[in-house]
């Protein structure tokens, strides 16, 4: 056996006794998950290549920060052990040959299983060879007039440096000879592929409308740039940068923080490449050159198969063209929540005096938390509105009822997260607009990144009686994305809820240390501790022959010291039953270890993002709901928060969601001990996909849920 053979075997030896699950193994196994949603045949076709194009936006955010993460240490010579024990170099050549499978997989079946279902739906990605001579003209006509003024060729030779050339965008390296150089020397030209064009050129006809490249007609129509000297290769290829940074603030939070943001930022864009994507057979001197000017190796090169497609995130043209409305799948109307069957018909700030209520989206719109927002701006009663936004829709009705409240003369005080990533741009141009027009705005706290979401409106009515209407939620103020993702939030006038979301904008706008909240778990003051205290109540009770069980749903899960807490519960004998929708750090079902603890992820037409921790707690459970995943940054270096349920009906409804949760049979993948997943089985049961049943359920199904 060879002694790279006995390495591997080592390394998989390593990787399997090690308590934890590597986090960045398991991203890529949720990916794989995503991937299996575009193999469902009963989806249409864009319905398919929509989960094929997240595949790719999904892996490009993978490769840009938690493999530009890992260079942070390799370009700096820092050590870094991952959650299987592997150095740095070790696990750099695994994650890239791991992530090398997931990019061949994903362009295999492109290529053989939904190309060739273009034509039968009406479409066709053209090659510029099947174009006839009438449409050849008039692409040919769109390069001249529209491409080709925009293109700038950035040679690279020795009278001119490197340029620095776009993360994530198309990008050709053309290499030329000149017949009149003596030496007849090659050099390279780079030509980046305007972002700002549509990806493909449509050619309309009566049955199928055929899309052109944009790389195409650039290729086709390259010599145009290079007049008098000879083109030996064409090479199409992209980039991936590290992205991942950290933010100091500065002592001048006004200025030098919001400067040193923007700094950072370009520096993503400049930021060493880890992930090089060209097309297969790519010129050899082209590529000695980029891995010497870029320190890359054969293991960071992903090669794209001829008859595949450099970037699928340019698919969402086709998706989205409104020639294939009709056949793209469309989500039901949402239904009304069941507390508040009144919806649209009363006056919102006189039914939370009345009752709480619990939304669950996209179930349930969230027409009432904008419409509550937007009625605050206009209501002459209303003093002040506070909220924390991490991320927003364009064109949003959150900021544009904070500007007209702002405008008529309210408090307004916004805690705009600027460090949101990848949103950072459009929130800090959102949080600008917001503090021109009067907002008191605040960019982010110290170093820590706040993602909690909390309103809170204050009013004071007719009776001068001031009332607290505040809203919790494990979602952002998004009112585009509250129509795909799974998210849960309440809205309350309850004192117990107003003085602790109260008194924690306090803390996190001013300059206050809480003695403690009532219904509130904040970090990073003491949310693992609290958390590890519940698990800890639960093996107790476990131990003392006290029925016991704790059901945690959950985006991420990678934790130690919870996981271990978890270990230990599982050893004592308390079911445990995780619902962890991304990648998972704990090893479920490992002997002696975690036998009783059972882990699902569900994936499927919605993207679950809702955060429940439940605990049976002999018999009352105790519920809490909020915007906190059990992740180190989540406990540690984030404002998070989790609020308790304390109304029996709002508990019951959320129960009630964990149990749908555990019996999906549509949309569930079992993780094994290995850290692999395998879809589960019907079992002789009849199907059932929670993201159709939840627009049916009832007060009678919510008042029967249990879980232990």
């Amino acid at each position: 056996m060879d002694e790279l053979h006995i390495s591997s075997d080592r390394i998989a030896q390593q990787i399997y006794e090690s308590e934890y699950i590597s986090r960045d193994l398991s991203w890529l196994k949720f990916n794989y998950r995503v991937l299996e949603q575009a193999k469902h045949i009963d989806r249409s076709i864009f319905d398919r290549l929509k989960f094929l194009s997240i595949t790719a936006s999904n892996l490009d955010e993978f490769c840009t920060i938690r493999l530009g993460s890992l260079y942070n240490y390799l370009d700096y010579n820092k050590e870094r052990f991952d959650y299987n024990g592997l150095r740095e170099e070790p696990f750099r050549k695994l994650l890239l040959a791991e992530t090398k499978k997931f990019f061949n997989d994903q362009n295999e079946y492109y290529i053989n299983s939904l190309k060739p279902l273009f034509h039968q739906n009406g479409f066709a990605i053209c090659a510029y060879s099947e174009l006839s001579p009438e449409d050849t003209q008039r692409v040919n006509d769109y390069f001249n007039h529209i491409i080709f003024p925009m293109l700038t060729p950035m040679v690279f030779d020795n009278y001119h440096t490197f340029p620095v050339l776009m993360n994530n965008r198309l990008l050709f390296g053309v290499v030329t000879k000149n017949t009149n150089d003596a030496q007849n020397q090659q050099r390279v030209s780079f030509i980046q592929v305007p972002q700002n064009l549509p990806r493909f050129y449509e050619l309309p006809s009566e049955d199928i409308i055929q899309f052109v490249p944009i790389e195409e007609i650039i290729r086709n129509n390259i010599h145009h740039l290079f007049r008098n000297v000879e083109i030996a290769s064409t090479n199409l290829f992209r980039i991936n940068r590290n992205g991942d940074f950290t933010l100091e603030e500065s002592e001048d939070i006004e200025s030098n923080f919001l400067e040193d943001l923007k700094r950072k930022l370009k520096t993503r864009r400049t930021g060493r490449v880890v992930r090089l994507d060209v097309e297969e057979n790519p010129d050899p001197w082209m590529m000695r050159l980029l891995k010497i000017q870029w320190d890359l190796d054969d293991h960071n090169i992903f090669s794209v198969p001829k008859d595949s497609m450099l970037e699928f995130n340019g698919l969402m043209q086709i998706i989205g063209h409104k020639e294939f409305k009709s056949k793209r799948s469309q989500p039901p109307a949402p239904i009304k929540p069941l507390n508040f069957p009144e919806q649209g018909s009363r006056d919102l700030f006189e039914v939370l005096k009345e009752r709480d209520i619990l939304l669950h989206h996209p179930y349930n719109s969230m027409e009432p938390v904008l419409e509550l927002l937007e009625k605050a701006a206009d209501d002459p009663y209303v003093l002040s509105i506070k909220i924390t936004i991490y991320r927003v829709a364009k064109e949003s009705r959150v900021t544009a009822a904070l500007l007209r409240a702002a405008e008529n003369g309210k408090h307004v005080a916004v805690l705009f997260e600027v460090k949101a990533r990848f949103d950072e741009e459009n929130n800090l141009r959102e949080a600008q607009r917001l503090q021109k027009a009067g907002c008191f705005v605040i960019y982010g706290v110290s170093s820590l990144k706040t993602h909690t979401k909390l309103l809170l409106i204050v009013r004071k009515e007719e009776d001068d009686k001031v009332y607290r209407y505040v809203h919790l939620s494990s979602g952002n103020y998004n009112e585009s994305t509250s129509r795909l993702y799974v998210d849960i939030g309440l809205l309350t006038t309850k004192e117990v809820y107003a003085n602790d979301v109260s008194e924690f904008f306090n803390v996190i706008t001013g300059h206050s240390q809480p003695s403690t909240y009532r219904n509130l778990i904040t970090s990073p003051r003491d949310m693992r501790i609290q958390l590890c205290n519940l698990v800890k109540r639960e093996a107790e009770n476990a131990r003392n022959g006290i029925p016991s069980g704790i059901v945690i749903k959950l985006n991420s899960f990678q934790d130690k010291e919870l996981i271990d807490e978890l270990y230990l519960a599982s050893q004592a004998g308390v079911p445990i039953k995780l619902i962890v929708r991304g990648m998972c750090c704990l090893r479920p079902g490992r002997k002696g270890l975690s036998e009783s603890i059972e882990v699902i992820s569900i994936v499927g037409e919605y993207l679950e993002h809702s955060r429940i921790y439940y605990f049976h707690n002999a018999g009352n459970p105790k519920v809490y709901i909020g915007s906190a995943d059990a992740m180190v940054r989540s406990f540690d270096r984030r404002i998070e928060s989790l609020f308790q349920l304390d109304d029996d009906f709002l508990k019951r409804q959320a129960i009630n969601n964990l149990r749908y949760n555990l019996k999906d049979n549509v949309n569930s993948y079992i993780m094994k001990e290995d850290g692999t997943y395998v879809i589960k089985e019907l079992n002789g049961e009849p199907p059932f996909n929670i993201h159709k049943e939840f627009y049916h359920v009832t007060r009678d199904i919510v008042m029967d849920a249990k879980l232990f």
